[in-house]
């Protein structure tokens, strides 16, 4: 029998090649397997070196990603199992129950978002190209709903401009391939002068957005320069590259886009995904409700 090392690395390398996970995923499974390697000393567990293990993760981690470590740790052990590399599958005999609380997605305020965009135009003039492409950063997070890793990932085949309408061609999780289409004037014009700006390093790397040494922008990247304008504008609000997906997401919603037209947008694979924004949308309603009807500035007693 191979060692836990060998059928990890093995392991990693079928998602990889045979399966075509993302690299976001293989880079997930990556971490949550040598975690529980090194948890176990690289032993193959059995039912009662998982309940120590399933007892650390709950004692460290938040209740979402003890369910995500323990999922790929699973699907690692139906494999080995499935493959006829292990006997006896010690998950069959574990009763786990984790419950997560229902975490609202956050929101942007619409003001901040204001704000964060009228900062960087104001700070924009002709030659500043890295202010021109934060700019479109910006406008393409709050205009499309794409995750972080599909905005880096845009490249020529991917981004298709035309001259009245932008269509994003994105491969979402899963592999699940979605386009987005794009027709405001202003953002069609951002786009066509942020092209030519940088139609050469474009050409030469083939990547939409570029970092300072020219090479395709990083997650991380975009998620400093979202924190450097909302130091710009003296804002401590906490903002993240994925706030502005569900800010997106609530926002069509508000508006009264029908909730499989934002799935399709989402790239969500079931609509029960996309539900968790009626929630958001409830809740702020409740708010609304409580701050401007006219009965809560009425006083009464018995």
């Amino acid at each position: 029998m191979q060692t836990l090392s060998q059928s990890i690395n093995q392991y990693l390398g079928m998602c990889e090649y045979e399966r075509n996970l993302s690299p976001d995923t293989i880079k997930a499974y990556r971490i949550d397997l040598w975690q529980f390697a090194e948890f176990t000393k690289l032993e193959w567990a059995d039912r009662d070196l998982l309940n120590q293990y399933i007892k650390h993760l709950n004692q460290n981690f938040a209740p979402r990603s003890v369910k995500r470590k323990l999922a790929s740790v699973r699907a690692f052990y139906h494999e080995q199992e499935f493959s006829g590399a292990l006997q006896e599958n010690p998950f069959h005999k574990l009763h786990i129950r984790i419950q997560s609380p229902k975490q609202l997605p956050r929101t942007i305020p619409s003001q901040i978002v204001h704000d964060l965009l009228q900062s960087a135009y104001d700070d924009y003039s002709p030659g500043r190209r890295n202010v021109l492409r934060d700019i479109l950063i910006l406008e393409l997070l709050f205009s499309t709903g794409l995750r972080v890793s599909e905005l880096c990932s845009l490249s020529i085949e991917t981004f298709l401009l035309g001259e009245s309408e932008l269509r994003l061609l994105v491969n979402g999780k899963g592999r699940k391939e979605r386009m987005i289409q794009i027709t405001t004037p202003e953002l069609i014009n951002l786009a066509k002068t942020y092209c030519n700006e940088f139609a050469k390093e474009i050409q030469h790397t083939g990547a939409i957005l570029l970092n300072r040494q020219g090479h395709p922008i990083s997650t991380q990247s975009i998620r400093r320069i979202i924190q450097r304008y909302l130091k710009r504008i003296g804002s401590s609000y906490h903002v993240t590259p994925h706030m502005f997906r569900h800010t997106f997401a609530t926002s069509l919603l508000e508006a009264g886009m029908d909730i499989r037209y934002i799935q399709s947008l989402l790239g969500h694979s079931s609509i029960s995904t996309t539900q968790i924004y009626t929630h958001v949308t409830a809740y702020q309603q409740t708010a609304l409700l409580a701050e401007k009807h006219p009965r809560g500035k009425m006083t009464f007693s018995l």
